[in-house]
């Protein structure tokens, strides 16, 4: 029992670490090692709870996420988009999953809004408006 709950235990932390691997690579100059990371977060935050550990790097997360839908194109942007959708989904109702969808709300509307954004960046901006509105927002409005 102890020997299965160690490797667990070591599963995890590895699985922690490639996590916060990837949300240093957000920060990268690349821009396809800014999609790849976005791609190994989406995956990760579709395939289980991380809602503690999200909860710790909220602040930096949403700073990466934000730099990816301001700095980024097409494709970029719907991948942050996407994340955020699924960080919401991970944070649910607290406080802090009402701050990052306060903080991050103009800049989705800005995008959704922009005719000169892709269609991929504006229907994700979309989805992430509407879902995070949906499970983060306390404004009623």
């Amino acid at each position: 029992g102890s020997e299965a709950a160690g490797e667990q235990g070591q599963e995890e932390e590895e699985a922690e670490d490639r996590l916060k691997e990837q949300m240093d690579n957000l920060l990268d100059k690349s821009a396809k090692t800014r999609q790849a990371a976005l791609q190994s977060l989406r995956l990760a935050f579709s395939s289980r709870t991380l809602s503690k550990f999200l909860l710790e790097r909220r602040l930096t997360l949403t700073d990466s996420l934000e730099r990816c839908l301001k700095k980024g194109k097409g494709e970029e942007q719907a991948l942050a988009g996407t994340v955020l959708t699924l960080l919401c989904l991970q944070m649910g109702s607290c406080p802090e999953g009402e701050e990052v969808f306060r903080n991050l709300k103009p800049l989705l509307i800005s995008i959704l809004t922009d005719s000169m954004a892709s269609p991929s960046a504006r229907q994700s901006c979309a989805t992430a408006l509407g879902t995070c509105c949906y499970i983060a927002a306390a404004d009623l409005e």
